[in-house]
């Protein structure tokens, strides 16, 4: 009897250290959402955050969600390997430039949809060329569900993924410049030419879209989905979340190192 108290003993304790490490998140993810934005725009941040909670009890991750989008400080962003903005983006110039240093000395960024909004209102250059130049134009209206094609299947963004599939209703941005007109843009999926024309009260009728890629120059990822409650209703459409997800929250090396110095 004594043996084996003895051998279970010393099991527990060359055991804990194997049990700690196994409790240690792969990385650390801060998510930001608004609660004061567009009706359509809540619904999908407060969605998005129980989706985000799911997967990181899935896959290992550590998950920290804010809802001031302001609170951004340099020193809080470097705590994460990865910072997500589901549905809006930071106004105050002091915000602004903890971000952009973050993304310049080589943080890890997922925008959706209005994330990326920016327009002749928005007085932020920087993030117009951290975005590969893309300014957003307009838009189709009322959401809609539209065929996507998946442009490179070989990226572990889009891994798993068919050659296209159906997207659950959303709000489609059209943007001048086209981002895949820059050479260091990377264009993953875009809206497939079969579904001009695309909205009743705003109509897209031709055009390249681009709606998934990344700048490569940073460790980055747009995705243009994210108006409306529909967004997590396609098992397709969640795995490139997931995967968008892990690939940057694990992403060690390749490009994404920008010029230092480079202003806010």
């Amino acid at each position: 009897m004594r043996r084996f108290w003895s051998s279970a003993l010393l099991a527990v304790l060359f055991g804990l250290p194997l049990a700690c490490a196994a409790q240690q998140p792969r990385f650390r993810v801060l998510a930001f959402y608004s609660e004061h934005t567009e009706p359509d725009h809540v619904e999908f941040g407060e969605q998005a955050a129980q989706f985000l909670a799911a997967l990181a009890k899935k896959d290992h991750f550590a998950l920290q969600t804010a809802t001031n989008f302001e609170d951004m400080q340099l020193d809080s962003l470097r705590q994460y390997q990865l910072v997500i903005w589901l549905n809006d983006l930071p106004s105050t110039p002091a915000a602004r430039a903890a971000f952009a240093q973050y993304m310049d000395t080589g943080g890890r960024w997922l925008g959706f949809h209005i994330a990326g909004y920016n327009d002749e209102s928005t007085h932020w250059p920087w993030f117009v060329s951290f975005l590969g130049g893309a300014v957003f134009e307009s838009n189709s209206w009322p959401p809609l569900p539209a065929k996507l094609n998946v442009e490179d299947r070989s990226s572990p963004v889009t891994s798993g993924l068919p050659a296209s599939f159906e997207s659950p209703a959303n709000e489609w941005y059209i943007w001048k410049p086209d981002p895949r007109a820059n050479p260091d843009v990377k264009v993953l999926l875009s809206l497939a030419s079969s579904n001009y024309p695309l909205g009743w009260k705003d109509t897209l009728v031709s055009g390249d879209l681009p709606v998934v890629w990344t700048n490569t120059r940073y460790r980055m990822l747009y995705i243009n989905m994210g108006h409306g409650d529909k967004i997590f209703t396609s098992s397709v459409q969640n795995r490139l979340f997931e995967n968008a997800i892990l690939w940057l929250g694990t992403r060690k090396q390749g490009r994404g190192n920008p010029t230092p110095g480079h202003k806010p």
